[in-house]
């Protein structure tokens, strides 16, 4: 375990990204790209950020919940449940087929790997969805900002979208959830990046009691989806706070990898599918 080079009885969260010597989250000043200590914020004239300057207001995350409240609403029928022709029409879907056509990503119908993201089942569905990326996108996009935030959650969308691709292509499946799942994952790595045990914040125990009601309630809950954005969610957390602040350095190149993963991510369901 290592320890801060300043105070020795501390664990060190992070190592300093000028001179590579680790650092507790007291020695921690933040810069453009990971963070300096107190030596080299000094000797390059290095802006400290405090926490009330990085707090900015959630756009993305209001513009989501939006879209995804507006969408539930315009596609509701009966009983609040969303009408099953849009289901059947803009679900997530690999393969399937209906009145003898095959219908489907794998019929070249690619878009139902975003809309079904942007679909729910019923009030409930929707209520919890958005709940959840409101609290999280409160975390989230002040510290990290909106583009970084915009880019993690498709990406975790388009890891969720593989994980059905993978695990079950021939189930219509609709919601929010694998990118929600996959901005828990983000969070996790970036407590973890900066000496945070996330297990002591909640968002530990969140996960995994997550992840036991999937597999508990995997017939009303998508497996693939879930752990398929949780994981997208965990790769996108350590290469923009961990991997990235100390292998890459510059700041768009590691937003490249990370819309590179979602990329990838959205190309690997087309193929599986």
């Amino acid at each position: 375990m290592q320890t801060c080079y300043r105070h020795g009885d501390r664990k060190a969260g992070v190592i300093c990204q000028r001179c590579d010597r680790p650092i507790c989250p007291s020695c921690m000043h933040q810069a453009s790209v990971g963070f300096h200590c107190p030596e080299c914020a000094r000797s390059g004239a290095q802006k400290v950020i405090k926490a009330s300057q990085l707090v900015t207001r959630p756009v993305v995350t209001y513009v989501l919940i939006a879209l995804n409240l507006v969408i539930y609403v315009a596609c509701i029928g009966s009983g609040l449940q969303t009408r099953p022709n849009v289901v059947l029409d803009y679900g997530l879907l690999g393969q399937g087929f209906f009145n003898g056509q095959e219908i489907g990503v794998a019929a070249g119908e690619y878009y139902r790997l975003v809309t079904g993201g942007f679909l729910h089942a019923n009030l409930i569905h929707v209520l919890m969805n958005m709940l959840a990326l409101y609290q999280l996108g409160l975390l989230l996009e002040s510290a990290f900002g909106r583009v970084r935030f915009a880019v993690v959650y498709m990406a975790s969308m388009g890891a969720g979208a593989l994980g059905v691709m993978l695990l079950h292509p021939n189930d219509l499946t609709v919601g929010a959830s694998g990118a929600v799942f996959g901005l828990m994952g983000f969070a996790f790595m970036a407590m973890r990046a900066r000496g945070i045990d996330p297990f002591s914040t909640g968002i530990g125990g969140t996960i995994l009691i997550n992840v036991v009601l999937t597999f508990t309630l995997s017939s009303y809950l998508s497996v693939g989806g879930h752990i398929g954005g949780l994981i997208g969610g965990l790769i996108c957390g350590w290469v923009m706070t961990d991997f990235g602040p100390k292998k890459i350095k510059d700041e768009r190149a590691i937003l490249g990898v990370v819309v590179g993963i979602g990329a990838a991510a959205f190309a690997a369901a087309i193929l599986f599918a």
